[in-house]
């Protein structure tokens, strides 16, 4: 098992934005965080009340939005548009190309959520989104599947063989399996053990084929597991 600690990571502060980089990116570059396999960045983004992402290109990019507090606005160039809260993963498939604007709304909150992008299998294919909504019942105490690349148990779709698990954990709640493929694990909300180690918010672990993925709950830990090939 490899920590990559909260502390390690890229920042950037705008004044409107606060952002944390767990792999290089923008200004931040670092030769030995580059991304895991397919995974490519994972950003904690703030962003103040009444400011936001201007409209931007993308192309080639598989890019997954993950809000934990607050509510994100999304535009994008097909015509889109859709609000993002917590418990809904968005999914937008950039392709041959798509220029899209997030926005926080409102005055008085920030918008607080990851932003994730995976490299996917094939470039030049169309531009799509897909947004969905997992209530809290169903992770909590459960690994629940979030997106995939076939879709399955009503996760939104990914091109790209990855599987990306979110769960809520509880008090002394404990968990053991053996990694299926790699894996990285990302604390997003609270603090977790982990093989004995004490992961707190931002913190991430990954994780060879067959290795043990021993995890204590501590109430209150949200946490992504992304199972790539």
């Amino acid at each position: 098992m490899n920590i990559r600690r909260s502390a390690e990571r890229g920042y950037a502060d705008h004044g409107w934005l606060r952002s944390f980089h767990t792999f290089s990116f923008a200004n931040y570059y670092d030769p030995a965080h580059m991304g895991f396999r397919a995974l490519r960045v994972i950003n904690e983004d703030r962003v103040s009340g009444g400011r936001g992402f201007g409209a931007h290109p993308h192309r080639d990019m598989e890019i997954i939005s993950y809000v934990l507090e607050g509510e994100l606005a999304h535009k994008d160039s097909t015509g889109t548009s859709a609000v993002i809260r917590p418990g809904e993963v968005q999914r937008m498939s950039s392709g041959t190309g798509v220029v899209h604007s997030e926005f926080n709304n409102s005055r008085d909150e920030l918008v607080h959520f990851l932003q994730i992008w995976i490299v996917p299998e094939k470039h030049g294919i169309p531009p799509s989104y897909e947004q969905k909504a997992f209530p809290e019942a169903e992770r909590r105490g459960q690994w629940r599947l979030l997106a995939s690349r076939d879709g399955r148990e009503a996760s939104i779709t990914i091109n790209q063989d990855v599987n990306l698990y979110g769960r809520l954990f509880q008090a002394a709640e404990e968990h053991s399996q053996a990694s299926p493929r790699h894996s990285w694990l990302h604390v997003a909300r609270g603090s977790i053990e982990v093989n004995g180690n004490l992961l707190e918010v931002g913190d991430a672990a990954s994780f060879a084929p067959g290795e043990d993925i021993a995890l204590r709950g501590r109430d209150g830990a949200e946490v992504l597991l992304f199972d790539l090939a």
